[in-house]
């Protein structure tokens, strides 16, 4: 990973990292905890857009 996160390959801007920055962006984002994040990430993978998907669903499951 490049040492400015500005500066990523196409493929890191399809990725969610485990860094705390970046979890908390998607705590936040979705209003979720942080173990919902990583349960997300654990059910769908790495992949943005299906924990993104996964996370809104999570929303509407409520």
């Amino acid at each position: 990973m490049a040492d400015n996160p500005n500066k990523r390959g196409k493929n890191e801007r399809n990725k969610v990292s485990n860094q705390s920055w970046e979890l908390d962006y998607m705590k936040d984002k979705f209003n979720v905890s942080g173990q919902q994040v990583a349960g997300a990430k654990r059910a769908v993978g790495n992949d943005r857009k299906k924990i993104e998907e996964y996370l809104r669903n999570l929303g509407n499951n409520k």
